[in-house]
């Protein structure tokens, strides 16, 4: 499962779509709930939000290294996998529906869905992503170089599992939500209003836009190079579907409203480890 972010001002009301606006009970076994993380891969996604705080200190101006030893224990301990997995569950019992977990369990668990389930597990879990931004480029290069209508496919993979739009306000509301609160703890001197940060990221929207779009599609074409051309139809035919896309709001909606906390609390931990920074 790829993992595009919905954007903070829509989790909320689209919570509120998935809980009053089916008519099917809400899903709140235990066992299932176990069951949908595992065959979708989203306990596995959930676990990867940890290797995304390698880049948390970048946000700040302040290096990595300049936390020594601390940082890996304090990353471990705010990125805990336990914590993310059981807010998960908490909100889920309270958004998935029988019929959104009935679906999608039922491709999940074809010999198609255990296979991509398999190489986008490895996939969130490999944190070399420069070697695997490399080699998936190399590869696009080549399918644009024979004209692979293989190429569109991937395109279609990757709009399907969340719109673009989402994808670029919640990565911004990410940075802005964790500066505002790392500003807070007197981690950092933010010079500027909250409006005026949102301000500032919007300009830079183009040039996320364009990277995202250039690491989606070499992400992609990498994770997915030992699946068949029609093998990738069947999955993006699959990920169209609307019962599907519902399925992907939710969980991605899910995804940022874990990480958005996460990094929130990151922030307001950072306050002994570093001293206060400018920016």
């Amino acid at each position: 499962m790829t993992s595009a972010i919905r954007a903070c001002f829509g989790v909320l009301a689209l919570m509120a779509t998935f809980v009053a606006g089916p008519t099917t009970a809400k899903t709140d076994d235990p066992d299932r709930l176990e069951t949908f993380l595992e065959v979708t891969g989203f306990d596995v996604a959930l676990e990867s939000i940890r290797l995304s705080a390698e880049s948390a200190p970048a946000m700040l101006g302040i290096e990595t290294e300049d936390f020594g030893s601390e940082w890996t224990r304090l990353a471990d301990e705010v990125f805990d996998t336990e914590l993310m997995h059981d807010e998960a569950i908490d909100i889920l019992s309270e958004a998935l529906t029988d019929d959104l977990l009935d679906h999608a369990v039922d491709f999940y668990t074809s010999d198609l869905g255990r296979r991509l389930v398999a190489v986008e597990n490895a996939s969130h879990m490999d944190d070399d992503d420069e070697l695997r931004q490399e080699a998936g480029q190399a590869i696009v290069a080549g399918l644009v170089q024979i004209g692979s209508p293989r190429l569109e496919e991937l395109k279609r993979l990757n709009g399907a599992t969340g719109s673009e739009d989402a994808s670029v306000h919640a990565i911004q509301e990410v940075q802005v939500r964790f500066l505002m609160a790392a500003a807070a703890a007197g981690v950092i001197e933010l010079r500027m209003e909250e409006e005026d940060l949102r301000e500032s990221l919007k300009t830079q929207e183009g040039e996320l836009r364009r990277g995202m779009q250039i690491a989606g599609l070499a992400g992609s074409a990498y994770t997915y190079q030992a699946f068949s051309d029609d093998e990738i139809t069947a999955y993006a035919d699959a990920l169209e579907n609307p019962t599907m896309q519902r399925v992907y709001e939710l969980m991605n909606a899910v995804q940022f409203q874990i990480m958005s906390d996460r990094y929130e609390a990151l922030a307001a931990r950072l306050q002994g480890l570093q001293p206060s920074q400018e920016l």
